[in-house]
């Protein structure tokens, strides 16, 4: 059975001026998701800025967010790391943190073979006992990509590998994976322009960054596919296109945030090298998300 079926939300961290996690701010979030029937949450993951946390502060986020939700929604927390020895540590305080699952981003900057992926990933899954979706983005990780052979293996083989979160906007490589895969693998989109056409190929899903803002109509995007509806989930999917594009007109998270704060959401400041939203692209988003019915 999939951790989760429909909208999880790739969830931000939201910090004071001074740079620390701003927790108060994230429960509120968090209930915001809960309210909006937001399927999961997926927490320190590329949204949630895991790269600029410590690992303490990493741990704690997860902690925390577990605490809040309480098991009223499946918590699934990025671990990953180019190092497997760190990525293990991680992966299994969360576990002992009470997530639900882990999400595992490809090695990134030292790279890998597909021998090396699948030795990598392997080695995570036997440390721990959680179920695992892997995280293709070769777009963050100098063009690593698990290719559909090694994906479909390692949920073959590796008992707790159940899916991946494919963001590489390649539908063809997704159709691919689907017909090597039979059920064996969840797949769940990465891009949330391509909700839709991955849900029509079999996909369990969607991690989002659009359900920061928008949490409802991202769940109902996959709950009307599911229910038949088609063609109201692709009317939903269409009508967010601008949105999803002004969401990302600058590199994720710097966009989201600023709707949030748009929103009074309490996102919070940047951990550099992130900067703030340039002032064109803001407009272009606040226009957008008018447009869209959420501000």
């Amino acid at each position: 059975m999939a951790i989760f079926k429909g909208a999880g939300v790739a969830i931000i961290t939201p910090f004071h001026e001074d740079g620390s996690v701003n927790y108060e701010a994230f429960a509120e979030q968090i209930e915001y998701q809960i309210e909006n029937h937001t399927d999961a949450i997926i927490v320190c993951g590329t949204t949630g800025e895991a790269s600029t946390l410590s690992h303490e502060e990493h741990l704690d986020v997860i902690r925390y967010c577990v605490e809040k939700v309480n098991k009223r929604i499946p918590v699934i927390a990025g671990t990953g790391s180019n190092c497997t020895e760190t990525a293990i540590y991680l992966s299994q305080e969360a576990e002992k943190a009470g997530a639900d699952g882990l999400l595992l981003v490809t090695p990134y900057y030292n790279k890998c073979t597909q021998k090396g992926l699948a030795e990598h990933f392997t080695m995570i899954a036997e440390a721990v006992s959680l179920p695992i979706i892997l995280y293709n983005i070769p777009g963050r990780t100098g063009g690593v990509l698990i290719q559909p052979e090694t994906v479909v293996r390692l949920c073959r083989e590796v008992k707790n590998i159940v899916g991946v979160k494919d963001a590489t906007g390649n539908i063809s490589g997704v159709a691919r994976l689907m017909a090597l895969a039979g059920d064996d693998v969840d797949v769940y989109s990465g891009n949330d322009d391509q909700i839709v056409p991955i849900l029509s190929l079999g996909g369990k899903g969607v991690i989002s960054v659009l359900s920061n803002v928008a949490p409802q109509q991202t769940h109902d995007i996959c709950e009307k596919y599911f229910a038949g509806d088609v063609e109201g989930s692709r009317s939903i999917q269409l009508s967010a296109m601008n949105l999803i594009d002004a969401l990302f007109s600058e590199v994720n998270p710097i966009p989201v945030k600023k709707a949030m704060n748009l929103m009074n959401k309490k996102a919070g400041v940047l951990r550099r090298p992130l900067t703030e939203m340039e002032e064109e692209h803001a407009k272009v988003l606040e226009k957008a998300m008018k447009e869209f019915g959420i501000l």
